[in-house]
């Protein structure tokens, strides 16, 4: 039997937040929900995240910074950027970052799981 992987959804929006837990959720992912980054950065789902799914403006910490903090501290965990704001600029940057897709909100469901499904694959080319 398998264990199910880890999603952990970072955004500071609370509705956000509940329709992705609720469709992760119904797919058969273990998700975890948190409001900011310092709160995942501090939490025990840090080092058994199979998949980040990040809003990329967030207050203090931004998505993208997460995801280059997260970096140097050795860890590789896949990231999924969801935004209200598109930006090339940043879009461009997530990705190099290392960023697997970057979808704008709102985004539909295929899309998102086919985002996570490329990212719980392995090493693969970013979309957007």
């Amino acid at each position: 039997m398998s264990v199910p992987s880890v999603i952990s959804v970072i955004d500071d929006d609370p509705s956000v937040r509940l329709a992705t837990n609720n469709l992760l959720t119904s797919r058969g992912y273990t998700v975890c929900v948190f409001g900011s980054a310092r709160e995942f950065l501090q939490s025990a789902e840090l080092k058994t995240t199979s998949c980040v799914i990040a809003d990329v403006q967030m207050s203090v910490m931004s998505g993208v910074d997460l995801l280059m903090h997260m970096r140097g501290l050795g860890h590789h965990t896949p990231f999924i950027f969801v935004t209200a704001f598109h930006d090339d600029a940043v879009r461009d940057r997530a990705l190099e970052a290392g960023a697997i897709c970057f979808l704008a909100k709102p985004f539909s469901t295929p899309a998102l799981i086919e985002c996570l499904e490329t990212a719980l694959s392995g090493p693969g080319e970013a979309k957007t």
